[in-house]
């Protein structure tokens, strides 16, 4: 960390950036689970009959963690975006933002990969939606919108992989490009350690619309599990690493047990090269056609937010 402090803006690079970021989001986490009490771990759900894997996770290893990403991997969808829908019902911006985050989480769902173009969208249409409000305020309306629309939206098999590690004595921690302030709260709810996940800029509790280094997002994850192993004392060839995306094969790569849930193609063509263990908790999808959703699915986001905009209008 010290060593990148005599860069300017300008001439920090990518990997500076993400290391940076990474370091950031360690040290939110870390400071979030000592300052929190970890919730009662809710029950768990019973696995899929393929999901067990014999002698894996080693129980009563401590030097051992489990790291899972969010989007698609632990929870259907891309979690800014229904955090985005949440805000909306709370009048934090208009419909036409409304409209953007629902075309991304279209794409994010077709597609079945996330674009760098909408990601950076989603990123700066949310740090101007939130600059100037309270931190504690977002925390507060955090755990009304999981409630309202992320809880029914866990994948149960995901779940149950996570459940296992906690079984065995070990932490368990999200780690995603969403804000972290999300991600603590839909960490909490799961009953996991903790959270890594993109750190907005706050002074004096306010957020002043900026980053802290960049999204956690690609190798931001890996340097961010990285850090946080180094700080937990964690012998990451133990742990255990989860994701849908070919994006997080930096942080997938670091670990000695990855994991592709649900995954893209990419990432379903990397895994088998390299005989990594696949998961695919998708319900009306079959093992060919992965990234093609349901047409339900589709529907249901398209027609929520017609919905909303025909209200939008009927308000005004």
């Amino acid at each position: 960390m010290a060593a990148l402090r005599w860069l300017t803006p300008r001439r920090r690079s990518a990997t500076a950036r993400s290391v940076l970021a990474g370091e950031a989001s360690a040290e939110a986490a870390r400071k979030s689970a000592e300052a929190a009490e970890i919730a009662e771990t809710p029950q768990e759900a019973a696995p899929d009959s393929d999901a067990a894997e014999p002698e894996f996770p080693v129980h009563g290893d401590d030097r051992a963690a489990a790291f899972f990403d969010l989007d698609n991997t632990v929870m259907q969808g891309a979690a800014i975006f229904h955090f985005g829908r949440g805000l909306y019902k709370r009048k934090f911006f208009e419909t036409r933002d409304l409209a953007r985050f629902a075309w991304q989480q279209a794409w994010f769902r077709l597609a079945g990969f996330e674009d760098p173009e909408h990601m950076q969208d989603a990123r700066d249409s949310a740090l101007s939606i939130v600059k100037g409000h309270r931190v504690s305020e977002l925390k507060s309306i955090g755990e009304e919108i999981y409630d309202e629309y992320m809880a029914e939206r866990i994948w149960p098999g995901t779940r149950a992989l996570a459940q296992a590690h906690l079984d065995a004595g070990q932490k368990v921690w999200l780690v995603t490009a969403a804000p972290v302030e999300i991600a603590q709260v839909i960490a909490r709810r799961l009953g996991l350690t903790g959270a890594l996940g993109t750190v907005a800029e706050s002074i004096g509790g306010v957020y002043t619309g900026k980053l802290v280094g960049e999204p956690l997002h690609g190798p931001a994850k890996a340097e961010a599990v990285r850090a946080l192993a180094t700080a937990e004392h964690l012998d990451l060839s133990r742990c255990a690493a989860y994701s849908d995306s070919h994006n997080d094969i930096p942080m997938l790569s670091l670990v000695g047990h990855p994991y592709a849930i649900n995954p893209d193609s990419k990432l379903r063509k990397h895994a088998r090269e390299l005989e990594w263990r696949l998961r695919d908790y998708r319900t009306g999808r079959k093992a060919a056609k992965v990234g093609i959703p349901a047409a339900a699915g589709v529907g249901a986001v398209a027609g929520g937010t017609a919905a909303a905009i025909a209200l939008h209008r009927r308000r005004r």
